[in-house]
């Protein structure tokens, strides 16, 4: 997953004091029960995320043109894989079955993978670019509101795996080369924000935990209209991304 630097939305300014569960180590922050059925869930869904983010690359990797582009995608399905297994780990670390924190996340992560199918090697491109940024964005939203030892992992996973502008390259030749490109692959992009904005809230309203982390108590200091102004910058975000391939949004 990642976001490239020239879109990232912004989040809580880094320099602002932390207060609450944000100030907190995870060995303070989990004696919350409900917190920590929350950070459960989000490592949950995040691990499951990565490593359906690996299986789909290495798919990917068939539509490949040439052979460069196809060991360019290996190495980023490698470095996805690697950030499923700090995820797992650190699961087991806080003596949760990976496995079972995964499960709730299954079915809507797959249910969305299956309505987006790429029918060919750019609009697979677009896809990861889009809907694993949308995805790095929610995550990084959140990431404020952890615990600086969660926050710190889940930072972490997010980190670029060289996918966003190895995207943007490809897709822009592919316009110039043909200009009517650009208009097919604009509507695919904007299928998957509307697709991944459903999947991401339909997740959150069946979690509980998940729910009171974004609309207040666990994660102090989320309400409702923080939320709002949330989905407007992930929104912004998108539509930065959406110019930077040379598509309208």
């Amino acid at each position: 997953m990642e976001t490239p630097d020239n879109a990232t939305p912004p989040v809580a300014d880094a320099a602002e004091e932390l207060t609450g569960i944000a100030a907190q180590d995870w060995a303070a922050a989990s004696a919350d029960p409900q917190y920590r059925a929350a950070v459960v869930d989000l490592l949950g869904a995040l691990a499951y995320g990565e490593l359906a983010a690996f299986e789909r690359l290495a798919e990917d990797a068939k539509l490949a043109p040439t052979l460069a582009d196809k060991a360019e995608l290996a190495k980023m399905a490698s470095a996805e894989f690697h950030h499923f297994e700090r995820l797992r780990d650190r699961l087991t670390a806080i003596e949760t079955d990976s496995t079972k924190a995964m499960e709730p996340f299954a079915a809507a992560l797959d249910e969305f993978h299956r309505q987006t199918a790429p029918s060919d090697w750019l609009e697979g491109l677009v896809k990861a670019y889009v809907g694993d940024s949308i995805a790095s964005d929610f995550y990084r939203e959140v990431a404020v509101r952890l615990d600086s030892d969660t926050r710190a992992l889940v930072l972490a996973v997010l980190d670029d795996t060289g996918h966003g502008n190895f995207a943007v390259e490809k897709v822009r030749a592919a316009i110039e080369a043909d200009p009517r490109v650009g208009g097919r692959l604009a509507l695919w992009a904007r299928r998957l924000m509307g697709e991944a904005l459903s999947q991401a809230q339909r997740v959150v309203a069946e979690r509980d935990a998940l729910s009171t982390m974004l609309v207040g108590g666990v994660a102090d200091g989320f309400d409702l209209a923080a939320v709002g102004e949330m989905f407007t910058r992930i929104t912004k975000a998108h539509t930065k991304r959406m110019a930077a391939l040379g598509l309208a949004a």
